[in-house]
């Protein structure tokens, strides 16, 4: 797992085989948004002592969707911490395994990478159900970095949020936004509906915000307010490696 400090002493990017995490740094408590694949709670903690920071101090995790790569370890990182765990109410039943996720209508475009993805996350463990304590709907804000607002971001999964701090000029996006190996800002791919999908990253796209941060690929960490809409200008909704 590689540890990337996005805001100096504030965020720092969890980056795993498959997908990454956030870390948030208040004042008197953490906030972990998304918690990576599952077995990486050993990782996370470590990574978390490293930054002289400790898992007691974990306060709530923030999960933007149900799949593996964001949800994997929650569970054991929220037994071991005591932390709140929060996802959109449409994903929640499947993050406490009451239910099947949807797969995603993936394009020829993806097929590769999602053959790629599947192989790489083939030896990981399976994802255990996780609690939710606090199921959110857009519009609901959370105490963390001066206030963090909710914004429900279907199309990659039904329940797909991103969360935007103003006062930080923050967001992160979940899935619904990625960068490619280029470092280019695209659509993320692997959704559930494109279409809607595709009117979320426009949403998106007109937050101001000066840093955005994915599920996958490297943050923006300047102007990243002009990267979304230049994005949206060029249309760039199709996968490219």
């Amino acid at each position: 797992m590689d540890v990337t400090e996005v805001l100096p002493g504030l965020l720092y990017q969890f980056r795993f085989v498959v997908g990454q995490a956030y870390l948030w740094r208040d004042t008197d408590s953490l906030t972990l948004i998304d918690a990576g694949p599952p077995g990486q709670a050993d990782a996370i903690a470590g990574a978390v002592g490293q930054l002289g920071l400790s898992l007691s101090g974990l306060r709530q995790i923030i999960l933007t969707h149900f799949h593996e790569d964001h949800v994997g370890s929650a569970a054991d990182l929220a037994a071991r911490s005591g932390a709140q765990v929060l996802a959109h109410r449409a994903d929640a039943p499947v993050i406490r395994g009451e239910m099947p996720g949807p797969p995603p209508a993936v394009t020829p475009d993806e097929r590769a990478l999602y053959q790629q993805i599947g192989a790489a996350a083939s030896g990981l463990p399976s994802t255990p159900p996780c609690r939710v304590d606090t199921e959110l709907v857009s519009g609901d804000l959370i105490d963390l970095g001066g206030g963090a607002a909710v914004i429900g971001a279907p199309g990659h999964t039904d329940g797909s949020i991103a969360i935007h701090i103003p006062a930080q000029r923050l967001l992160f996006t979940g899935d619904s936004v990625a960068t490619n190996r280029a470092g280019q800002v695209i659509l993320g791919p692997f959704n559930v509906d494109r279409d809607q999908a595709i009117a979320t990253f426009r949403a998106l796209a007109d937050l101001d915000m000066d840093t955005a941060c994915f599920g996958h690929g490297d943050a923006v960490r300047t102007s990243a307010s002009a990267a979304l809409r230049s994005a949206v200008r060029d249309e760039r909704f199709s996968f490219a490696p």
